[in-house]
């Protein structure tokens, strides 16, 4: 059986770990940081190339992690709340943490510790599902809920990661998902490729909150090459566009990476940090500001469950 689970701990850092030792191919969680992916690696080349920008280390992931939310689960909600507030069932909401600059930003489960509840190897796939119960306890937030992240390594590299978000309390929710990962395929982001089949670009204010206003986007469709490009934008997928809904690809290896998702995600966030080596591709099920502007926002009655889908499909030079 080419599947297993491990766990280990790298550069201080607890992981649980899916393996396909045939592609040798390794998918790393962090259960203590909101479950969030890690280390999604395989052989390319010759080498063994993680596509994850990760944290090197525990020092610098308890560092950055509140800076850069590398790679986190983005809930109860995604990107910004303007200015932390929001009102919901005529009540105003002011969230405890607030980013440098003043709004709430990324949800509250990026730095909760999930629990392990169970894992399953067969002989075409290896899973582990990790949950954590939200108590409540920051005053933008006082909706008891449940969060559980499943993660399942297939064959031929292919990594689905569902989220499904259950009201464990006594009154209606609204909630909005997303995930933050940063992608790496080696180089500078401008030598690489960008594809999806957007609707439109939400137009930003200088707080980078939706304005109302759609834009064109029409050149993401056929593809593009990065170039110099600057990207902190959210593009409104096409939802009945076929195939994925995102592809990155770096043409002079052969390596690319499709999204695939199950169409609760129709927002597509994306930003190029300075260093240029990475790129994150967010999938979103609720725009930025989404309790203001209701763009996206799921409103989970008790006892309610929402369940969200994304893959990733990892091809290499030698399997694309």
């Amino acid at each position: 059986m080419s599947f297993r689970i491990s766990h280990s701990t790298a550069a201080g850092i607890p992981l649980v770990q899916l393996h396909d030792d045939s592609l040798s191919t390794t998918v790393s969680i962090i259960p203590h940081a909101g479950a969030m992916l890690h280390g999604f690696s395989t052989v390319m080349d010759g080498q063994v190339v993680n596509v994850i920008d990760h944290y090197p280390d525990a020092t610098n992931l308890d560092r950055e992690l509140s800076l850069s939310y590398k790679s986190s689960k983005l809930s109860p909600f995604p990107c910004r709340i303007e200015k932390g507030r929001y009102s919901f069932e005529g009540k105003a909401y002011q969230f405890d943490r607030l980013f440098p600059d003043g709004s709430a930003i990324h949800g509250l489960l990026f730095d909760r510790p999930f629990e392990v509840t169970r894992q399953d190897v067969t002989s075409f796939m290896a899973t582990a599902v990790f949950q954590y119960d939200y108590p409540a306890d920051d005053a933008g937030y006082p909706f008891p809920y449940r969060c559980v992240i499943s993660y399942a390594l297939f064959p031929g590299n292919k990594l689905q990661l569902q989220t499904t978000i259950s009201n464990t309390g006594s009154q209606k929710i609204p909630i909005g998902d997303g995930w933050h990962p940063y992608f790496q395929l080696g180089g500078q982001v401008d030598q690489w490729t960008l594809k999806f089949p957007a609707d439109g670009m939400l137009e930003f204010n200088d707080q980078l909150l939706p304005t109302g206003r759609m834009l064109e986007a029409d050149d993401f469709r056929s593809g593009i090459v990065i170039g110099d490009r600057q990207l902190d934008n959210c593009f409104l997928l096409d939802a009945n566009s076929p195939g994925p809904v995102c592809t990155l690809g770096r043409p002079e290896t052969g390596w690319s990476i499709d999204f695939f998702t199950d169409g609760q995600y129709p927002f597509l966030q994306l930003y190029i940090p300075p260093h240029r080596q990475s790129i994150a591709i967010e999938n979103l099920s609720m725009a930025p500001n989404g309790f203001h502007n209701q763009m996206g926002v799921t409103i989970l009655d008790p006892g309610e469950s929402k369940t969200l889908t994304v893959f990733y499909q990892l091809n290499t030079g030698e399997t694309a």
